[in-house]
């Protein structure tokens, strides 16, 4: 059943990619990941009162707690470098470096997890570093389109926050209920978010921003919030090395949207880079 939620998370995760990156255009990238997160946190406590966790609250122990606001700083400094990267590059170039966490991830659980590192799992991690290199291949664009290569430190910043995000999420969810886990993490994300944007003084933006945005941003934000319900419970049920690359096949989905809907082309050398990436990652279902 986990990876039914995992493949469900990496279909909203894509689709919230291209969401994001037109809601963002004309609004500051930080500004946004608050007013997204706000969406987010509204959806995550619902989901809570649906399922009725919040009964639960008072059994979370010190562990759990540590460990969830930890995987939720992590993701909070995930989202903020994202979204940067998402705002200045391409999406087809951005996506592929952020998804490259999967490797990371896969050695920390093996680390800290305990998780076994098979040969497959070995194989499918360097296939997966194989199509992410071909997919980040340089191509020419306008000039100051991309402003220079400062989009790939920030989606490299963001791929290593991501993987420790999985890791003490994993850790911090052991015994709390999805939703709920998924929620407090989600709270903690919002007040980073917003303490970056009044402390940037961001926050004035906020009447610039056109019905469209706000549209694409809440759309994203809502699209955001199923898809860490699904990772978070495939998370809860499945090993953290299988489900957080299965998660990652959100690549497939962005791009597609990225070709159709932006119009962002993908050669053939990327291309191949994604086939590599998509038969490393189905490869984990063997196991």
């Amino acid at each position: 059943m986990w990876i039914a939620f995992a493949l469900a998370g990496a279909f909203f995760a894509g689709v919230m990619s291209i969401l994001a990156k037109i809601g963002i255009k004309n609004t500051d990238s930080n500004l946004a990941t608050a007013l997204r997160t706000i969406v987010v946190v509204v959806f995550a406590w619902l989901m809570v009162f649906v399922v009725g966790s919040q009964s639960t609250i008072a059994d979370i122990d010190a562990r759990s707690l540590v460990f969830l606001v930890l995987s939720g700083l992590a993701t909070g400094g995930s989202w903020l470098c994202y979204f940067r990267a998402l705002q200045i590059g391409d999406v087809n170039k951005v996506v592929p470096v952020d998804k490259s966490s999967t490797v990371l991830t896969m050695l920390l659980a093996f680390i800290f997890l305990g998780e076994g590192l098979t040969w497959l799992k070995v194989a499918a991690m360097v296939s997966i570093g194989i199509g992410t290199y071909l997919m980040i291949e340089r191509k020419e664009t306008t000039p100051g389109a991309e402003k220079g290569h400062r989009w790939l430190m920030y989606a490299g910043l963001s791929a290593v926050f991501a993987s420790l995000t999985a890791i003490l999420a994993k850790v911090g969810i052991a015994d709390v209920e999805s939703n709920l886990g998924t929620a407090i993490r989600t709270v903690v994300v919002l007040f980073m978010a917003w303490l970056i944007v009044f402390a940037q003084g961001k926050q004035r933006g906020i009447k610039q921003i056109d019905r469209k945005s706000w549209l694409f941003m809440g759309l994203s934000g809502l699209a955001t919030g199923l898809s860490w319900l699904c990772f978070y419970r495939a998370l809860q049920e499945g090993p953290a090395s299988v489900v957080v690359p299965v998660d990652k096949l959100s690549i497939v989905i962005t791009v597609a949207f990225g070709y159709f809907i932006l119009h962002e082309k993908l050669k053939a050398k990327p291309l191949a880079g994604l086939l590599i990436i998509v038969a490393g990652t189905l490869s984990l279902l063997i196991v």
